[in-house]
Order: C-alpha cells, then structure tokens, then sequence
C-alpha cells in the first residue's frame, strides 16, 4: 500500500517479451498489483509473464485473444481495478520508457485528494529538448496545443504520455466499453474527464528513451488521426458540457467564430481573384474580409477564455 491506499499499475503491452521482466521486476514494493495486458501478443509474452504470476499473487495476467490496441488494453486494465477495490490505478507501459521513480510524485496529488487524475509532463523538464527525439516533440507539441481546446484543460501539456494516475471515484464513472482504442486513448479520456469535471494535474517528470524499446507509433500518421478525433471529441465535450448538462453562451461564440472561417476563406479568395484580373482590391472587398477576420478571431478567442475560466478550477 502507499499511504494506506491500494495501488494498482495497468501495464499494457503487445510484444514486449524481452523489456516486460525488466517493468516488473523493478516495481516499487508498494504497488499491491500488477496487471499485466498481454494484448494478443505473438512473441511468447504470456509465458513470461506466467513465470511471475507462479511466483507472487501481485501479478495478474489478462490476455486478449484479439488485439484491442493500447487503449483496449489500458481500458481492460481500469475495469480490473474498478471491479476490484483500488483506490488508484497507475497506467505505465510495458516497453520499460516509464522510470519508477518517478511513481510517488505521480501518485502523491491523487492519493493525498488533490486531483482526480495525475499526468507525466516530459515537455517541461529540463533538457527535454535534447533527449526527447525531434519528430516527436513536434508532433506531441501539436498535439499537446489541440487537446488544450479539445479538452478544456488549458494548464496541462504532454498530451500524450500514458504515464498516469487515476482515482477510485474516476475509475467508477467513466465508461471504459466506450474508450478510444488506440494511441488517441489519452486524449479521449482527458476530454471524459472534464466532462465529468475532474481535477487533473501534470507532473513534470524525465523523458526516458533509448533503454531497449521498440516504438510501434507512427508519428505523421498518428498526428492526423488523433487530430481528427480531438475535433470529434471537442465538438462532443460542447455538446455534453455546455448544451446539454448545463449551458454556457460560450458555444455561440464558438460556433460564430467556426462558422466565419469558411465565409472568411471564400472572401479572401474573392479578393485574390479581383486583385489578379483588375489589378486593384475594391474598397468595400478588403473592408468585408477585414470585418471577416477580425468578427473569426474574436468570436474564437473570447469562446477559448470563456472555457478556460470555466475550467480554471479543474487543476
């Protein structure tokens, strides 16, 4: 136990024979179970993990006979823990990039009732320029930015680091049937989360490569899909949040501002076209367009700081 709290850590993991020792074997004592997700594995993962179970009632094995995807693993992993009285789950993967020291700081703001939910922050540590590869710290800064105005969460970054702590109460009320499949799962679940109105929290830890792992993450192809589910999940959040559990005039202002992007595009096209053919811009063309543009950016800035109020007390 940690701090008379039980403690469970999700591992979900697809092929990783070779690093899945390592991840149980440098466990903290204090975790009371570890759930390993064998996600449909052709490696012999399985027995590996077997090995374990014999040995400690601590490791529990879960094995999908169909390959679900990190979210269907992690969301196996949640179910067991919510049907089995912890009071925090912890998700950490199974190719070992999630060093163990860095759990009592993960767990502290959610054991000690602080938040409802802890995230890893390797963006803000020190150096994370240098050891975190290029293309993945771009294409997580982008999509650290989308799940800002996605998920209502404006004080957090590193959307997707699956380093996480999560509370029994949390654990209880999302529906994890419906969780997203695959690596947009963090993203999904953040937006869940404010739906629901849970605090969540970052903690800035050290980014962790280059230790035998072998990423199974496309980074351009994932950044357009999880990009087009956190539009999906954005316009869900307004719906659920701010029309129907309650309501918030932030969502004309909103879908003003969406709505004008369009009309904006078309204007200035318009007046590309009027400056090729008669080599001048009409008066009235660039006053519309500039009318456009302004009426566009102010809508969607003044329905960003709309939400970020709304949600100030979420951290």
């Amino acid at each position: 136990m940690y701090k008379n709290k039980i403690i469970s850590v999700v591992v979900p993991a697809f092929n990783e024979r070779v690093q899945i020792r390592k991840v149980i074997e440098t466990m903290p004592e204090f975790i009371d179970k570890i759930i390993i997700i064998d996600d449909c594995s052709s490696d012999g993962m399985s027995d590996v993990v077997n090995e374990y179970v014999a040995k400690s009632d601590k490791v529990v094995l879960i094995r999908h006979e169909v390959n679900q995807g990190v979210g269907g693993a992690i969301a196996s992993g949640y179910k067991w823990s919510r049907d089995n009285n912890i009071d925090v789950s912890v998700v950490m993967a199974g190719d070992g990039q999630m060093d163990p020291k860095d759990l009592p700081a993960i767990l502290d703001p959610v054991v000690n009732g602080e938040c409802d939910y802890s995230k890893a922050n390797r963006l803000l540590s020190p150096g994370a320029v240098k050891e975190i590869p290029t293309i993945r710290l771009f294409g997580n800064s982008v999509l650290s930015l989308l799940t800002k105005i996605a998920s209502g969460y404006w004080h957090i970054s590193d959307s997707q680091t699956g380093y996480t702590a999560i509370n029994r109460e949390a654990l209880m009320v999302i529906d994890w049937d419906s969780m997203y499949k695959r690596y947009g799962q963090p993203n999904d679940l953040i937006v869940k989360l404010n739906i629901h109105n849970f605090r969540v929290r970052d903690v800035i830890t050290r980014p962790v490569y280059n230790v035998g792992e072998k990423s199974k993450l496309k980074i351009r192809r994932a950044v357009f899909t999880i990009s087009w589910l956190l539009l999906k999940l954005f316009c869900y959040r307004l719906k659920e949040k701010y029309i129907l559990r309650d309501f918030h005039p932030l969502v004309f202002f909103y879908a003003l501002g969406l709505g004008m992007i369009p009309v904006t595009i078309a204007f200035f096209v318009r007046l590309v076209y009027l400056w090729a053919e008669q080599g001048s811009i009409p008066q009235i063309s660039f006053l519309t367009l500039l009318f456009c543009i302004t009426t566009t950016l102010n809508s969607l800035f003044f329905a960003m700081w709309f939400d970020m109020q709304s949600n100030k007390h979420l951290k």
